[in-house]
């Protein structure tokens, strides 16, 4: 069973799950705004929550904009943190390298997916102990055949 969990919201429109079992609820642009390539912009969403603690709420790109026009969240995931109190805004970015995209008051731009969150303890020590892993960061785990030899 899902946990739900009570946000207190003011909003022009407020955000829906498209669909049952969805994570994300969709946020909608309170303005129009024209994304030429490569250009970002803020695009308020006229939405500001009050999330309770232990809680946040992150700001995601929606897979469809991303994947047919180029347009993902310069910042993804957006955090909003349970202390926040203003508008949520979404820091747009056109990636398609020709062509434009207009974006109309009350589009579907971004997902807001509210989870619990644990706060950190933060202990310093001499040394971390041992995993599998190490130290291995970006390309560790290899990447496919045809660059076997390549490191990144």
């Amino acid at each position: 069973m899902t946990e739900t969990v009570e946000v207190l919201i003011a909003a022009d429109r407020v955000p829906s799950y498209a669909h049952p079992g969805d994570a994300g609820a969709d946020l909608h642009a309170a303005e129009a705004v024209v994304l030429r390539p490569g250009e970002r912009a803020t695009v308020g969403t006229g939405v500001a929550i009050a999330l309770p603690d232990g809680y946040a709420a992150f700001v995601v790109p929606r897979s469809g904009l991303a994947f047919k026009h180029g347009i993902t969240i310069v910042n993804a995931p957006g955090t909003v943190d349970a202390g926040y109190r203003g508008e949520i805004k979404v820091a747009l970015l056109n990636t398609d390298p020709t062509e434009s995209y207009a974006i109309e008051a009350g589009d579907r731009i971004a997902q807001l997916v509210v989870m619990p969150v644990a706060r950190a303890r933060f202990v310093e020590v001499e040394r971390l102990p041992g995993s599998h892993r190490g130290e291995g960061g970006f390309g560790s785990t290899g990447f496919g055949e045809h660059n076997q030899g390549v490191n990144a």
